[in-house]
């Protein structure tokens, strides 16, 4: 399908530093207005958003006085610091004309490569878009270092994308999409309307860095398509002023580069969850357990382990086990292997009392569980 929005429940949307602050003059109120405004409408269609804005050191840097973009990371943590004020209230503001509310979430590599902190930002970021709030995300630039800072929010979307399984991803950019070469130094240069994600000859099409106030360029959001790829979420990426943009996506109207997902999303998820991520213990679980989680899909329940094998933390991968031993599933734990002993055959409403404190209802949702 080369119209991945036509049908897409969850989208993760991204725009960048020079749309968001008009090239560095400071937030810009009309266009973070339209995009509210188009975002309000799609969450009233029943999608789920999420916005993944640049723009808070372009912002701190004007209300700063800085003309160049720094290069100290001190530097650039004071300037996102002074920023993210108000570019968050910006994204409040104009959400909240349209009667969306909204909620800041800002995220560091660590969050993501960390299997706990992976866990609690994806069920966080699941809560708000159940409760149709669209959460605006930022990489954490007070906090993040060379060694852990995304470095552009191309890439840092993406990684949301995988997070939260979304069905498209959208890179709003400056430029209408991807060419076959730079357009503004060769005339020949080709538009390319649909692609492979993950082809290698997009990577040699595309060049450096466009823009003196972001950091990203056309490399890093062909990187990071083929990053949202691996888990199965097509992306396209279009200019970020083109009139009703996200809307007219989602209606299937053909705006921008596509650049589609080769694996499915749940295939994806599977093969992912599968085969690269090691499994750090298992759970034995009776009959009627085994029979919702193997025949239906459903999530495994506390009250559906008898036993517990090996040790392993919250958001470890481990084996769901029948009685006889066979593995029926895998997926990510939302309880350790100590606390799991403590709520084995009780039911969910018990945990609190177990353990002082639950983190969900379920042992594996069934949205962190593939059958095998």
């Amino acid at each position: 399908m080369d119209k991945p929005l036509a049908g897409a429940k969850r989208i993760v949307v991204k725009v960048g530093s020079s749309l968001v602050t008009n090239e560095g003059r400071g937030v810009d109120a009309e266009a973070v207005g339209n995009w509210c405004r188009q975002l309000a409408a799609l969450t009233q269609q029943g999608r789920e958003l999420v916005m993944v804005s640049s723009g808070a050191i372009a912002e701190g840097m004007k209300r700063l006085g800085w003309r160049a973009r720094p290069k100290e990371v001190h530097e650039l943590q004071a300037a996102a610091a002074v920023g993210q004020m108000g570019l968050v209230q910006m994204y409040e503001t104009k959400l909240r004309e349209h009667g969306v509310g909204s909620a800041q979430v800002l995220l560091t590599h660590a969050d993501l490569a960390d299997r706990e902190r992976y866990l609690n930002a994806r069920t966080t970021l699941v809560t708000l878009l159940s409760l149709q709030v669209i959460p605006v995300i930022n990489e954490n630039d007070t906090v993040a270092t060379d060694e852990i800072r995304f470095g552009e929010n191309d890439t840092l979307a993406a990684l949301v994308a995988n997070l939260v399984d979304a069905d498209a991803y959208v890179i709003l950019t400056d430029q209408r999409g991807l060419y076959s070469a730079d357009p503004r130094k060769n005339p020949a240069a080709e538009f390319v309307s649909v692609a492979t994600a993950g082809d290698p000859a997009l990577e040699r099409m595309a060049g450096g860095a466009g823009s003196a106030v972001g950091s990203g360029g056309m490399l890093t959001k062909i990187l990071a398509a083929k990053r949202a790829a691996r888990s199965g979420t097509s992306t396209v990426i279009a200019w970020g002023r083109e009139p009703d943009v996200l809307l007219r996506l989602a209606a299937g109207e053909a705006i921008g580069t596509a650049l589609l997902a080769r694996t499915p999303k749940l295939a994806a998820r599977k093969q992912w969850m599968a085969d690269h991520l090691q499994l750090r213990g298992a759970v034995v679980v009776d009959d009627g357990a085994a029979a919702k989680v193997r025949d239906e899909g459903k999530s495994l329940l506390p009250i559906g382990i008898t036993a517990v094998q090996g040790e392993f933390a919250r958001g470890d991968v481990i084996a769901v086990r029948s009685v006889a031993g066979v593995e029926i599933a895998r997926g990510l734990a939302n309880y350790s292997a100590a606390e799991a002993r403590l709520i084995a055959r009780r039911s969910s409403a018990q945990i609190e009392s177990l353990l002082g404190y639950a983190n969900e209802p379920e042992m594996i949702h069934r949205d962190n569980l593939v059958r095998v």
